[in-house]
């Protein structure tokens, strides 16, 4: 299937728009709405979910066929405001912590300030920790959080709104780059967001003949398992997560791929659907590699878990340095709109 150039620009724009909104686990509603508001400009009528998830009909009759992809990130929580008025934070997901380490963040206080901090080891100067600074571990423990505001107490802290329980959400730091690459964190999963999100503005375009009913779902607990283990909309018969593919040692998959995964820590997709996905990139040329992913896991299967009787599968462009700064390209996401794109509409 032939597509567009423009809806390129569009999942490239798009996922700069969304990256920009922070949304760790937890904390997602002001992307929820977003995504929401995105999917009624190409004419659905989207649904907030009691849970928080966005589920939006396209249309097509029949048996049905969900899509999905997460808005929630990785990020922190505050676990204490230590005594010198510093913070220790909990992960939200599984972030690299040294991937993380001096990176710029925002404490959202429920009081609504946002405090502007970064990242950083417990003693990070080198000039006076020497060569411990290299040899400790990046660990929670050693790590801390900064805030930029005057303070040198707990007591000064909590009296600027800083508490137990306020979310800490990451600098992106998006950018395009050198050759079509594309750089910032939490590609995994905005960029299938905007995929998603690209193919609602393809059929509200186009207006096809949708052969089947189709589901468009966007989770916001997938980073801590639970995105789709819940609200499903009745009648579909196959899901497929649109996250995103590993990039690394033994994996066949590059950032200008969109990688089919066969097999991950939830054990084997469903082999006829990988069967057909790949049927699809043979018949429209789409440049792509089927993998195994060992430590991962999707929406597709938490939906399995939790006992949905469905045929899944999980697709996205190929993804570098994943749960750090992460890269794809331009040809990688471009592939991953095809692949759905003629799945779906044949």
């Amino acid at each position: 299937m032939y597509i567009e150039s423009k809806y390129t620009d569009y999942m490239i724009e798009t996922f700069g728009k969304l990256v920009a909104i922070p949304s760790p686990t937890g904390y997602t509603r002001r992307a929820a709405e977003w995504i929401a508001s995105e999917l009624r400009r190409f004419d659905f009528e989207p649904v907030i979910t009691n849970r928080g998830n966005v589920l939006c009909r396209v249309g097509g009759d029949g048996d049905g066929i969900l899509l999905s992809s997460h808005f929630d990130t990785l990020g922190g929580m505050v676990r204490s405001v230590k005594p010198d008025g510093r913070l220790r934070i909990a992960r939200l997901g599984g972030p690299a912590l040294g991937s993380y380490e001096a990176e710029n963040c925002t404490v959202m206080t429920r009081g609504g300030r946002e405090i502007p901090d970064t990242f950083q080891m417990n003693e990070p100067s080198s000039h006076v920790a020497g060569a411990k600074l290299s040899d400790t571990k990046r660990t929670l423990e050693e790590m801390q959080v900064v805030l930029d505001i005057v303070t040198s107490s707990a007591d000064e802290t909590k009296a600027a709104g800083v508490e137990t329980g306020d979310i800490v959400a990451f600098d992106p730091r998006f950018r395009v780059s050198g050759d079509d690459y594309i750089k910032s964190r939490y590609i995994d999963d905005k960029m299938g967001c905007s995929v998603l999100l690209a193919l609602a503005k393809l059929i509200s375009e186009r207006a096809p003949l949708l052969p089947r009913t189709l589901w468009l779902m966007f989770t916001c607990h997938e980073e801590v398992g639970t995105g789709a283990a819940s609200g499903l909309p009745d009648g579909c018969t196959e899901m497929i997560a649109v996250d995103m593919g590993c990039v690394g040692d033994d994996l066949a998959c590059t950032e200008r791929e969109v990688s089919i995964c066969v097999l991950d820590g939830g054990g084997p997709y469903d082999y006829g659907l990988v069967s057909a996905l790949k049927d699809v990139c043979v018949r429209d040329d789409i440049p792509h590699a089927l993998d195994v992913y060992p430590f991962y896991g999707s929406d597709a299967d938490a939906a399995v878990g939790a006992g949905y009787h469905l045929r899944h599968a999980c697709i996205g462009p190929g993804v570098y340095a994943s749960h750090g700064y992460e890269r794809t390209h331009r040809r990688g996401i471009e592939a991953t709109l095809r692949l759905v794109a003629g799945y779906v509409l044949g």
